[in-house]
């Protein structure tokens, strides 16, 4: 069985016609966008929004119709997977480097709508790194503030150099161990200067759809 297939798929029932849709990025929210461009061949009509330049590109070769945010006034749903998903829906995201991108669609949208295998659900946060984006300018000092507040950072590289998100930023993967305090984290990590977000998504997500004992679930936020 392909859990990220079935739950990627499974979030396509809440897309209807006509809808502004916030296409997330990632391996499980990939058969999401899949699905959705079969569906626009057949008749169905959506515009899309796209969390990443991958994304973006995928969409075009599905051949998804986009908008631009100036065009519309919100959006209906967004989907999108998680590195971490915990009891009370809260989550790590950022592993695929769109983490600002992701928060600020997810935050635009009436529904948001998290795809995500078995493997992703934890009892606490913390087992994944979290992603911190932060400005490339004085970034060792910004490294310096997030291990006194209990972090071990260490900057994101890809072949060597420092690996550079959509926005021509850094991303700085920090363990703090079990994060009991989700939203207090969260909070002290984005006062810190030359941080421009982190990838705790606290009180976002209002559906899950994952896998349960080999089954299909889906989680609503209370």
């Amino acid at each position: 069985m392909n859990e990220k297939k079935e739950v990627g798929e499974k979030a396509v029932e809440y897309v209807k016609d006509g809808m502004v849709v916030g296409l997330g990025t990632g391996s499980t929210v990939f058969y999401t966008i899949t699905k959705l461009g079969q569906l626009v061949q057949q008749g169905l009509t959506i515009k899309g929004v796209p969390t990443s330049e991958q994304t973006k590109q995928l969409a075009i070769e599905l051949g998804i119709p986009l908008v631009a945010f100036d065009e519309i006034e919100q959006i209906d749903v967004a989907i999108d997977g998680a590195d971490e998903v915990g009891p009370e829906l809260n989550l790590i995201k950022g592993g695929g480097g769109a983490l600002l991108r992701e928060k600020i669609i997810a935050a635009a949208a009436k529904t948001f709508i998290v795809v995500a295998d078995s493997q992703k659900n934890v009892d606490t946060l913390g087992t994944f790194p979290l992603p911190i984006e932060v400005v490339p300018f004085g970034y060792e000092m910004t490294v310096k503030h997030i291990r006194k507040l209990g972090g071990s950072p260490k900057l994101r590289q890809k072949d060597g150099i420092p690996y550079l998100t959509d926005n021509g930023n850094y991303i700085i993967d920090s363990s703090f161990q079990e994060i009991t305090h989700p939203r207090e984290l969260e909070k002290n990590l984005n006062l810190i200067p030359g941080v421009v977000d982190n990838g705790l998504f606290v009180g976002m997500a209002d559906i899950v759809i994952t896998m349960k004992d080999k089954k299909l679930a889906t989680i609503v936020r209370r």
